[in-house]
């Protein structure tokens, strides 16, 4: 019978990372501490690194990627729209040549 997959809230994540962000104790400490595998401590703790930034970005700027993101949804919101207007043409016109 198989273990069922723990889950861990975001907060024991944070505190988790943190703790091996600090250096105070060895990556297997921590993991032994909380019952862990230490390669989870690594991935939390290098997915801490990367994104600490994040938390001191303006909550008002625009990012590049936000940009190209926006114009990516416009593009394919159109797109959507025109496929939507072709189907009901089409089913509309089958329907009156008696094509169901």
């Amino acid at each position: 019978m198989k273990n069922k997959r723990r889950t861990h809230s975001p907060e024991f994540k944070a505190r988790v990372a943190l703790e091996a962000l600090k250096g105070l104790k060895t990556i297997h400490q921590i993991a032994a501490d909380n019952e862990i595998h230490p390669v989870q401590v690594s991935q939390w703790k290098k997915e801490l690194q990367e994104r600490m930034s994040e938390l001191f970005e303006r909550k008002n700027a625009r990012s590049k990627t936000t940009d190209d993101d926006e114009k990516q949804i416009a593009r394919l919101e159109r797109k959507v729209g025109q496929l939507v207007v072709e189907r009901d043409w089409l089913a509309k016109k089958s329907k009156e040549l008696g094509l169901d």
